[in-house]
């Protein structure tokens, strides 16, 4: 096979009280002043893990939370775009590279249209390949459209190395 797809998910609350009350909220690789931050173990950033885990997927490698488990103060408030780094490179040792990944943001908040173009190029530099990022509202329904926390899917191509 000389191309996979592979899908990722992910969803973080926005953190609730100390000592979490003043993390930044981190999207794409970009901090988004004056918003507040997700609660998770690394930066949170929703953005970065469902493409890590599409990415993964693809690549029929084990998920994000495995390789990087929670549960490993290594890392704590680690920043995801460097554990894209770590995913890269696994990817690659496995015989593949990116061809492109497509990523949707559910959110009632912040606005994301401003840093929504930082956010496709902190992808593409990261994985030297084509990336779009697209905002979306959930309109009220469910958590996120309460606005309890963010929500991102992303859909990732491979392309096989050895072909």
């Amino acid at each position: 096979m000389s191309t996979r797809v592979g899908l990722g998910f992910d969803v973080h609350p926005f953190v609730g009280t100390a000592p979490d009350a003043d993390r930044p909220l981190v999207l794409g690789g970009v901090t988004i002043d004056g918003a507040p931050g997700l609660a998770g173990h690394s930066d949170a950033d929703v953005v970065v893990h469902a493409v890590a885990d599409a990415l993964l997927g693809a690549a029929g490698l084990p998920d994000l939370g495995t390789l990087f488990p929670a549960s490993d103060e290594r890392y704590r408030g680690a920043p995801s775009i460097e554990l894209l780094r770590d995913v890269l490179a696994r990817v690659s040792d496995a015989g593949w590279r990116v061809g492109n990944v497509d990523v949707v943001v559910a959110a009632e908040q912040p606005k994301l249209a401003p840093h929504i173009d930082a956010m496709r190029a902190n992808l593409e530099t990261a994985l030297g390949a084509p990336a779009s990022v697209k905002p979306k509202h959930a309109e009220g329904v469910g958590a996120v459209g309460r606005g309890e926390g963010i929500a991102t899917w992303a859909v990732a191509l491979l392309e096989s190395t050895s072909s």
